[in-house]
């Protein structure tokens, strides 16, 4: 009777577990609208979604008495394990062979002379997936089924019957290989399946057991959803009116593409004539239609300003040589390169290596740029000429274009 009360309250716990599930697992697997996603998904290959279940419980076999004598009488219980091996043809549904065994007696102790054996198809619904969706990562699915199959018994006398049953099969997530199980059954069978023939017992015998284990996923191990495929539209069959419409539509674009073939070559032509002024290092303007030379020299020179004290130049003033460089420079252009110091700071001997060293670094850009040093005249005057009104505007190289 022990063991009949704890399986009853195993059979409770689940039902109130059941019921947090529902709530908590309400959320699950939403789509980017907030819609339940519950398919529709492939069907996995044939060893795929395979689960080997392994489990140790106890069992109790319960026969409830007829004719108001004996209300609820004969307990037995006793230790059992489950060995099954289950398929997942989709997540919703899904078969089970499983064998169950154990060994008790009357006195709820375990007997191995008295044996229980049941080999049982399982057929297998999950109820999570189907109502909440499917996802492989849930904490717990719970998998109601109903069996039916072949028992075996010793009390000590063989004895062998038919039977029936169902259950819920509870699978916590471990990982997407192992699972937790919590099974719960309860079968029916004939009184004379335990050899059980007393006056005053009723006709038929109700095995219940609650095991726990361990479930090896092998294959692979998770659904794909169905991919969106496009219907292929057939077109309608032209008539012969529409047809001759669009082969003549079809033969306009062909002579205006020719024709526009004809203007390319044309202006390809045209565009050999004034191939020659990219390279000839002469400068044209385009007026009236043609382009005419003329003598592009450049203006005023350059300045390009230094600190007080410093021959590097500052972010801006290199901002303003790349411009010059970019516009002007090339391998055969010719330049001078004038180098100044103003008189009011430093002597004379300072300013005149200040402002050589001046002029070295503007001319190492200018040849970073495509200058030919040859092509560069320098000249560093140090503090003896002053260009300029104020010691800051004479802190300073001149670039000029000869």
């Amino acid at each position: 009777m022990k063991g009949i009360k704890m399986l009853l309250g195993a059979l409770a716990a689940a039902s109130l577990l059941f019921s947090v599930n529902a709530s908590a697992q309400e959320n699950a697997n939403r789509d980017e609208n907030g819609k339940v996603v519950r398919g529709a998904y492939e069907t996995n290959k044939a060893f795929d979604n395979i689960s080997i279940n392994l489990g140790i419980g106890w069992n109790a076999g319960v026969n409830f008495g007829n004719k108001g004598k004996i209300p609820f009488a004969q307990g037995m219980g006793g230790l059992g394990v489950d060995l099954g091996v289950s398929k997942m043809w989709t997540p919703f549904i899904g078969a089970r062979l499983n064998y169950h065994g154990f060994a008790n007696s009357l006195e709820g102790k375990v007997d191995f002379n008295k044996r229980q054996h049941f080999l049982t198809l399982d057929l297998l619904w999950s109820l999570t997936d189907t109502f909440w969706g499917y996802k492989e990562t849930r904490a717990w699915d719970v998998l109601p089924y109903v069996s039916a199959g072949y028992a075996r018994t010793r009390t000590p006398q063989l004895h062998q019957n038919w039977i029936v049953g169902a259950g819920i099969l509870n699978k916590f997530y471990i990982s997407n290989r192992v699972d937790f199980i919590l099974d719960l059954r309860a079968m029916i069978a004939k009184d004379d399946w335990y050899g059980l023939n007393y006056t005053g017992i009723g006709k038929f015998e109700f095995p219940l057991s609650a095991t726990v284990g361990v479930a090896i996923n092998l294959g692979k191990t998770n659904f794909d959803r169905h991919s969106s495929i496009t219907p292929v539209v057939i077109p309608v069959p032209f008539t012969t009116e529409q047809y001759n419409a669009l082969a003549d539509k079809v033969a306009a674009l062909e002579k205006e593409n020719a024709a526009l073939k004809d203007k390319i070559a044309a202006l390809e032509n045209e565009l050999d004539t004034y191939k020659k002024l990219l390279t000839d290092g002469q400068t044209y303007v385009y007026e009236n239609g043609n382009f005419v030379a003329v003598d592009a020299k450049a203006g005023a020179p350059i300045t390009l300003y230094f600190d007080c004290g410093s021959s590097t130049l500052s972010a801006r003033e290199k901002a303003h040589l790349e411009y010059f460089c970019d516009n002007v420079v090339n391998a055969d252009t010719k330049l001078a390169v004038n180098g100044y110091a103003d008189k009011q700071t430093g002597t004379a001997r300072r300013n005149q290596q200040l402002s050589e060293q001046r002029v070295k670094t503007v001319v190492n850009l200018l040849k970073k740029a495509g200058a030919t040093e040859s092509n560069i005249e320098t000249a560093a005057h140090g503090s003896t000429v002053q260009l300029f009104n104020g010691a800051a505007k004479n802190r300073v190289v001149t670039i000029e274009v000869k």
